[in-house]
């Protein structure tokens, strides 16, 4: 479980013993189902990164809901996560942290193609020695905080964690022309260890 998680967790343990002590079987019940819920939301299994040279990996579980590329050939792959996705974000790339920008926005429904313009957002650059991506942790309905522990200037070994989404958003990739995807619409993907593409 990512450290996040226990802030959450210590205290639906305190409440989960504090019923038991009072005899609320019924209350018991609802906080241990909750307790584990929140445990299994906070989780980070651990993941295989695969070896290569010019691989980007998935940072994050879900589902591919989009692959479009603009009249300058930039591409951008959207993902989608549901609740009961693993929420770490994983660096697609090795290299460093080129340029972090929080900005503010609305809550719209994760799905909605709108959400990545208009959503509550973190926008993180990655540099590495021969690309330069970005992955947008994009805030949706429910997922009211995106979290990125990383800062401008940190390096990241490709399929290190470097942020994490509460409850159920999406992440947008952006990457060069010259970049072959790897994945179709519809697939699903796993952070660090699903290749999403090469260049």
């Amino acid at each position: 479980m990512v450290r996040d998680g226990y802030k959450f967790v210590l205290p639906l343990v305190i409440l989960v013993g504090l019923s038991v002590f009072l005899h609320l079987p019924v209350l018991t019940a609802l906080l241990v189902l909750l307790t584990a819920f929140t445990a299994f939301f906070f989780r980070n299994p651990n993941r295989q990164i695969p070896d290569g040279a010019n691989l980007i990996v998935s940072p994050a579980d879900g589902k591919v809901v989009k692959i479009s590329k603009d009249e300058t050939g930039e591409q951008t792959l959207c993902i989608f996560l549901n609740v009961f996705n693993v929420h770490v974000n994983r660096a697609p790339i090795a290299g460093s942290i080129a340029r972090f920008e929080y900005k503010r926005g609305k809550f719209k429904v994760a799905f909605d193609e709108e959400a990545s313009r208009v959503n509550e957002q973190n926008i993180v650059s990655f540099t590495g020695q021969e690309l330069s991506l970005v992955v947008k942790q994009v805030a949706g309905l429910i997922a009211r905080r995106v979290i990125c522990w990383k800062k401008p200037g940190d390096n990241v070994e490709r399929g290190e964690l470097f942020g994490l989404i509460r409850f159920g958003s999406r992440v947008d990739m952006v990457m060069p022309a010259h970049v072959n995807i790897r994945v179709k619409v519809g697939d699903k993907v796993r952070g660090g260890s699903t290749i999403i593409g090469d260049y």
